[in-house]
């Protein structure tokens, strides 16, 4: 297999089914409705709007039909923005707000790191058409149910918010290759480097040491009020992004008193395309989040229909692979290879109740222990009845 192209055997294939037709549930239960976009477009539809970061990562292929260029989607999220914008193009529904979800394999060009997949199972929801704060509440609510559902219960939730950035940087005058350095730089969190760098840039001292001292406000939600005395007199705009990431915070703390919520007011994550609020869940001992997420608002404009939209996303077998506990496996009921009408009746009976029969086709070789067969379909008083195997 190429480096970074993974399949999934029995019986993990079984168990990730069932893990995904549990997600499907958690979202169904929440009010999403499910969307399957397809897995090639034109390479510029897949590539419009959030999803231009992804261009490395995006396989290309020609179309032998068209003979344009298409692509294999490399992320669902785009895709779903476009199917909002689509279904909402007529005025009636424009307002309306719609909640979707979606499960299916990507391919990426080039790997996310050492040990990344380049074929993940992405799962995802969003909601379109709602700028409230308790729109991003509900999908980081969302995330760590199905976390939680997963079997990953010792994550710890990190919060971000790029409006702090922005705020500071508006006005400044700095142009985009300028901002865009300062923001790698705050983004390592390199102090030295970061000052070194802002003395190159066109702004006065208190200026550099906003930004500069905005590396270091990471912590618990006290980093929050630290902020406020620390820009005092600055933009209003930074103060609601300092109030709206403070009621986020404050809300999932009560709601999830045992989830350790980390804020980070440099996390910057997806900064060219996020507008508001970023998230990422982390578990002990992981380097690199397990599922991650955030407010991209106006995110439809390029498809004619501009919509707030914010959601979240994660690698379904990174997950299945994570939990590490065995999943249970349900066991099969062995029956005779025979042409008894009474026999495939029976059959048919259980496998219609959702038993899983196994004919025996082993000729009176012992049966494949794979099969898991813990139970027999025997024969007693012309009665065909199941019995524990002995």
């Amino acid at each position: 297999m190429p480096d970074g192209v993974q399949e999934t055997l029995p019986p993990d294939a079984r168990a990730v089914e069932d893990l995904r037709q549990q997600v499907l549930r958690i979202f169904h239960g929440w009010g999403y409705d499910l969307v399957m976009p397809a897995m090639i477009e034109y390479r510029e539809s897949l590539l419009t709007g959030t999803a231009h970061d992804l261009e490395t990562r995006t396989f290309a292929l020609v179309d032998q039909l068209s003979g344009r260029l298409m692509g294999v989607r490399s992320d669902m999220t785009p895709q779903v923005a476009r199917i909002d914008a689509h279904l909402l193009a007529d005025d009636a529904r424009h307002h309306r707000v719609s909640r979707l979800c979606y499960c299916g394999h990507l391919l990426h060009a080039t790997g996310d790191g050492i040990h990344a997949s380049r074929t993940p199972l992405q799962i995802g929801a969003e909601i379109f058409g709602s700028d409230a704060i308790s729109a991003d509440l509900e999908v980081v609510s969302l995330m760590i149910a199905v976390l939680h559902t997963v079997g990953l219960h010792s994550i710890s939730i990190d919060i971000g918010h790029v409006g702090v950035f922005r705020a500071l940087v508006a006005g400044s005058g700095l142009d985009p290759e300028q901002e865009e350095q300062l923001f790698d730089r705050l983004q390592r969190k390199s102090i030295p480097d970061l000052r070194d760098y802002l003395q190159s840039l066109p702004l006065d001292a208190g200026q550099r040491e906003q930004i500069c001292r905005l590396a270091q406000l990471n912590g618990d939600a006290s980093v929050i009020d630290e902020a406020r005395e620390l820009y005092a007199g600055g933009p209003p705009a930074l103060f609601d992004t300092l109030d709206s990431m403070a009621a986020v915070v404050s809300a999932l703390a009560a709601r999830y008193p045992d989830t350790p919520i980390h804020c980070d007011l440099s996390e910057l994550r997806g900064y060219s395309y996020h507008t508001g609020l970023v998230f990422a869940a982390f578990l002990p001992g992981q380097g690199r989040e397990v599922a991650r997420g955030g407010r991209y608002d106006d995110v439809g404009s390029v498809f004619g229909n501009a919509r707030p939209a914010t959601g979240f996303s994660a690698d379904l077998l990174n997950l299945y692979q994570l939990r590490g506990a065995s999943w249970p496996v349900s066991g099969a009921i062995l029956a005779p290879d025979a042409a008894d009408k009474a026999l495939q009746a029976r059959i048919a009976e259980l496998r219609a109740a959702g038993e899983r029969v196994v004919v025996d086709l082993s000729q009176g070789k012992s049966p494949p222990a794979d099969q898991q067969c813990d139970r027999w379909l025997v024969k007693r008083k012309e009665q065909w009845v199941v019995e524990e195997a002995r």
